[in-house]
């Protein structure tokens, strides 16, 4: 059994996953209260299936980018439990689950994720052979000032909230912009698992000691983008 943590920004998610697929999985808006909601709510999915932490496999965690507190939490965790039960960890970047989550839809997609102060960090992603592959360097910019360029038509999957949607769909190629449902944008363990999964079968893991989080700098202009 797999267990998956996502605590990269204010959203977090937490999964249990075997061949079977997610097991338990719970996706809440944590507001930056992921130290004392993150633990209690994995101890309260292995209750539930009456399984205990001895039972974990091995843990996947978000690496980011995202929300330095939150990414470092959930780092945290997963490096203290993998450490004290002597099993595998996986770290999978934070856009490369929100991409896969989208699904493949034919052409490209921009990845979104809150970077906290109204800033979002963005990434251009194809899928190849079922999975997302991301195309260029991940962009961090202000929300209200960024502006890629969608040269085809393009899904915009994750943390886009209303404001941000409006001002991409007012961009000068704005027809060539679908962006995902608020409900299916939401950020998944399940997926994160499900992505670390085939890793844990292969016998492939991260370093426990070298893992570190993405952390991305201070944008010094909103213009630019993923898409371009």
């Amino acid at each position: 059994m797999l267990l998956a943590i996502d605590t990269a920004t204010r959203t977090a998610s937490v999964a249990l996953y075997d061949a079977t697929g997610v097991l338990s999985e719970q996706s809440w808006r944590s507001d930056n209260r992921h130290t004392v909601e993150t633990a209690p709510a994995i101890a309260a999915m292995l209750s539930r299936l009456e399984r205990g932490a001895g039972a974990l496999r091995g843990i996947a965690v978000a690496i980011g980018p995202g929300s330095f507190t939150g990414l470092r939490i959930g780092m945290s965790i997963a490096k203290g439990v993998c450490l004290a039960l002597g099993i595998p960890i996986f770290g999978v970047p934070s856009l490369d689950v929100v991409a896969y989550a989208a699904g493949d839809p034919g052409g490209p997609i921009v990845a979104v994720l809150e970077a906290g102060r109204g800033r979002i960090c963005a990434a251009r992603y194809r899928f190849e052979d079922g999975l997302p592959v991301r195309e260029g360097e991940i962009v961090l910019a202000r929300a209200a000032e960024w502006a890629p360029h969608f040269d085809e038509l393009t899904l915009v999957a994750g943390e886009v909230n209303a404001e941000l949607a409006e001002h991409l769909l007012a961009l000068p190629d704005a027809e060539n912009v679908a962006i995902s449902s608020l409900a299916g944008s939401v950020r998944r363990a399940g997926y994160l698992a499900e992505l670390a999964w085939e890793r844990l079968e292969a016998g492939e893991s991260d370093d426990l000691d070298s893992l570190a989080p993405i952390y991305l700098h201070q944008p010094t202009s909103g213009t630019g983008g993923p898409a371009e």
